[in-house]
């Protein structure tokens, strides 16, 4: 039973370690990279369609993403989605090609994405913390319907109070490159 507990509660903080990366991955650093328009959804046929499933994002240079939309008649949605992002960039067509040059950061930019990818950070350290108080509950109510033993109970406390250290310890590593990448120029 607790280790169905430890199990479940594995799962959970190893999916808020990726959510994380993925909310620290729109914050974009001085380098185009395509996952920076993964979170854009297009309108396609009237249903919100993730952008890389309608055209197909790449890079030409360190400061220029290229999207090649499939359907020619997609061109001015795509666009148009780009532009109403919160991502301020501004997409400029070529025929069926869309380039989307990133503007150089600002260092009062850079900072602002720091604190912003601090927040991430900590919400994703609250997270796994929630998790372990959910798990710790589920323990403590064994032990109180007398289906395992103080020690048991102990020891698995103990053993999700690790997997919550070793997760955080991953956001830590996470938010610490992101950072450095931010503060590159």
């Amino acid at each position: 039973m607790i280790n169905d507990i430890l199990d479940d509660a594995k799962q959970r903080m190893a999916k808020t370690v990726e959510a994380t990366k993925t909310q620290m991955a729109k914050v974009r650093t001085g380098r185009a990279h395509p996952s920076l328009l993964n979170t854009i959804m297009v309108p396609y046929y009237g249903a919100p369609t993730p952008l890389n499933q309608v055209a197909n994002v790449g890079t030409e240079d360190s400061r220029t993403l290229t999207v090649q939309v499939f359907d020619a008649t997609m061109i001015q949605a795509v666009e148009k989605a780009i532009m109403t992002s919160d991502l301020g960039l501004n997409p400029m067509s070529a025929g069926t090609l869309i380039r989307i040059p990133l503007p150089p950061l600002t260092e009062e930019r850079r900072r602002d994405f720091i604190k912003i990818v601090r927040q991430e950070a900590e919400n994703g350290r609250i997270a796994v913390r929630n998790i372990r108080r959910d798990a710790n509950g589920d323990i403590k109510s064994l032990e109180k319907e007398k289906e395992i033993s103080e020690d048991d109970s102990r020891r698995g406390e103990d053993q999700v109070q690790k997997e919550t250290d070793a997760h955080i310890k991953e956001i830590d590593a996470i938010l610490a490159t992101k950072e450095s990448e931010l503060m590159e120029v």
